[in-house]
C-alpha cells in the first residue's frame, strides 16, 4: 500500500490545482519519496495522434517518479473544456462515481510513498444528476489538500469548501494559498483570515509565477506538515 495518499481539491476551477499538484510531487521527490499523480476525470482534451490527451494529466505524468500509462492516470477523458457532466452528455458518455473509483483503486495498486488524486473543478462539481466529484475522495477515504486561489471572493469560496468537505466526513490534511491574481489587494489579510478559520495547516503560500517549473513551486510548499 502507498504510505501517503491525498485528494487535491480546489475552491473553484482555474485556481491552480495542477500547478500545486506538480509542486507537491516535486517536493515528495526532493525527499527521495516515490510518487505519482492521477487525474481521474479530465474535461478539455486534444488529440495528439495517440488519442485524446489532457494537459493537466500530462503534467502530472511528467512530475511523477512512478511511470504509469496515460489511461491509468486519466481514465475518463472528455474533449469539451466544460463541466464534466455536461461534456459527458454531449459526448454520449455516462459518468458514475463507482466506475471512476474502480479505475482509481486499480491504479493505486501500484505502490508509491506519495500519491495524489487531482479533482476537476470545485468540490461539488456534478458527475451526473445524483453524484458530485466529492464522491471520489469519499469512497476512497482520502484526506484532502485544498488549493485556495487568492482572488476577490476567495474567503467565501474557501470557507464554503471547507464546510462541505468536513460535512462529507473527510479530513482536511492541509491547504495551499495560491496567488493566481497578482493584482489582488490585501492578499496577506485574506491568508491571515483563512489561517484563523481553517483548522488545518497552511502548507504553502505560492506566489504568482509565470512559466514556473514543478521544482520552483515545490520550494514554497512544506509537505512535512502533511506527512
Amino acid at each position: 500500500m502507498s504510505k501517503y495518499k491525498f485528494f487535491v481539491a480546489g475552491t473553484d476551477t482555474d485556481v491552480g490545482k495542477t500547478f500545486v499538484s506538480v509542486g507537491l510531487l516535486a517536493a515528495a521527490q526532493a525527499k527521495k519519496m516515490s510518487c505519482y499523480g492521477l487525474k481521474p476525470v479530465a474535461a478539455g482534451c486534444e488529440s495528439n495522434g495517440e488519442g485524446l490527451r489532457n494537459e493537466d494529466a500530462l503534467k502530472l505524468m511528467q512530475s511523477s517518479s512512478v511511470k504509469l500509462s496515460y489511461q491509468q492516470v486519466n481514465p475518463i477523458v472528455l474533449e469539451q473544456p466544460i463541466a464534466p457532466h455536461v461534456a459527458a452528455k454531449i459526448e454520449g458518455k455516462k459518468l458514475s462515481a463507482a466506475r471512476i473509483v474502480g479505475f482509481c483503486r486499480g491504479t493505486m495498486l501500484h505502490k508509491a510513498d506519495f500519491v495524489i488524486l487531482e479533482g476537476a473543478g470545485g468540490w461539488r462539481v456534478p458527475l451526473n444528476n445524483r453524484e458530485t466529484m466529492a464522491e471520489i475522495p469519499k469512497q476512497l477515504s482520502l484526506p484532502v489538500i485544498l488549493v485556495v486561489g487568492l482572488k476577490l471572493g476567495c474567503i467565501n469560496h474557501a470557507l464554503l469548501s471547507v464546510e462541505a468537505i468536513l460535512k462529507d466526513g473527510l479530513e482536511i490534511a492541509g491547504w495551499v494559498a495560491n496567488q493566481i491574481d497578482p493584482d489582488m489587494q490585501a492578499s496577506e489579510q485574506s491568508i491571515e483570515t483563512l489561517t484563523l478559520a481553517i483548522n488545518a495547516p497552511l502548507i504553502g503560500i505560492v506566489p504568482f509565477i509565470q512559466g514556473s517549473s514543478a521544482a520552483s513551486v515545490a520550494q514554497h510548499l512544506q509537505i512535512d506538515k502533511i506527512l
